[in-house]
């Protein structure tokens, strides 16, 4: 029953986002005010970031000789890699590292992602990356949202709005989904207990608007979570808020299964779902909800008997795909833009 009304409540603050009104529903409008309040707290708390991410942008999987993937990353500070000394320890360069150890490719890894960004700041990162026509976008978004107040509605409009775009551009999309906030020392109760309820639900509210709008996303909240508040020290960086190197590591490590299923480079034996790893085909609501509560959880749209949605609105699959050896993780070359007109697809054809 919980579930189930955590699904419902996700599947309206979706539908406001899609519909308009009912946005605050999701948590109430007491709630809201609660957050608006203790937001500025939180954000003293942890101070304002300082300086410049290493830039990621560039070319990686030195001396490889088959054709080139393009990897567009937007999205805020998690996706950039504040508070890192070296270029090697961004989740840019864990992605793209990975993704060329996996497919045995050349990659160009274009990052747009900068500190502060909020889901407004998304349709500015498109219009950027669609220069170089990517083979797939990543896209980790929202925490500035609920630091900032900004109405769940209104931030899973704007993520569904920016999928769509991407997708009508052709490229594919992975969404890591809104980090569980409940998990920052920083923040304190009440604000601690807002936050957890108000970034889960928008994680769920983003998965689904991601999959209905031809994405496919990725829990990442649990990563903050669990794994996180059991060693801080280790994966949170100096300010607390941020993570450290071997956070984002870990991070990256749950998004690369999906950014390989996305460009089509996965094991045969990982494309039928399987059971014993919980892969099951839900409606989407449940799914996302579901999602939300496990680390490197994929949602992705599917068809039952035929036919994409059911009673409870559209079937999805759950996936969780088994974790890539990490790879080592390379500084990019010179960050030169691949020529449009002569990069390759993932199957190796010029457009």
């Amino acid at each position: 029953m919980v579930r189930v009304g955590k699904a419902a409540a996700a599947r309206k603050l979706a539908a406001a986002a899609v519909y308009g009104g009912g946005g605050l529903s999701v948590a109430g409008a007491s709630l809201y005010g609660v957050l608006r309040a203790e937001a500025g707290l939180a954000r003293r708390a942890i101070g304002n970031a300082e300086g410049e991410p290493p830039g990621a942008t560039g070319w990686y999987g030195h001396g490889r000789t088959g054709p080139a993937l393009k990897v567009a990353l937007l999205g805020d500070s998690s996706a950039a890699g504040y508070g890192v000394e070296s270029v090697q320890e961004t989740p840019g360069a864990h992605l793209a590292s990975g993704l060329a150890e996996a497919a045995d490719r050349r990659v160009y890894l274009r990052s747009v992602a900068f500190v502060g960004a909020q889901t407004r700041d998304l349709d500015k990162q498109i219009a950027e990356v669609l220069t170089i026509e990517p083979h797939v976008a990543v896209i980790l978004i929202g925490t500035n949202d609920v630091t900032h107040a900004r109405r769940p509605s209104e931030s899973v409009r704007l993520l569904a709005e920016g999928v769509r775009r991407l997708r009508d551009a052709d490229v594919d999309v992975v969404v890591g989904t809104c980090p569980d906030l409940g998990t920052i020392e920083p923040i304190a109760p009440p604000l601690k207990q807002v936050a957890r309820h108000w970034s889960r639900r928008l994680a769920a509210a983003q998965a689904i608007a991601t999959v209905e709008a031809g994405g496919r996303s990725v829990s990442v909240g649990s990563v903050l979570g669990p794994e996180f508040a059991a060693t801080p020290a280790l994966l949170f960086g100096p300010d607390g808020f941020h993570p450290s190197a071997a956070g984002y590591s870990s991070m990256a490590s749950v998004l690369l299964p999906s950014v390989l299923a996305a460009v089509g480079v996965i094991p045969d034996e990982d494309l039928v779902p399987a059971a014993y790893r919980g892969e099951t085909v839900l409606p989407i609501a449940e799914a996302a909800v579901e999602a939300s509560r496990v680390p490197g959880t994929e949602i992705d749209g599917t068809e039952v008997a035929g036919s994409t949605r059911g009673a409870r609105g559209r079937w999805v699959q759950i996936r969780r795909r088994r974790r890539q050896p990490e790879a080592d993780s390379e500084a990019p070359e010179a960050d030169d833009d691949p020529e449009p007109s002569t990069a390759t697809d993932p199957a190796g054809s010029v457009h």
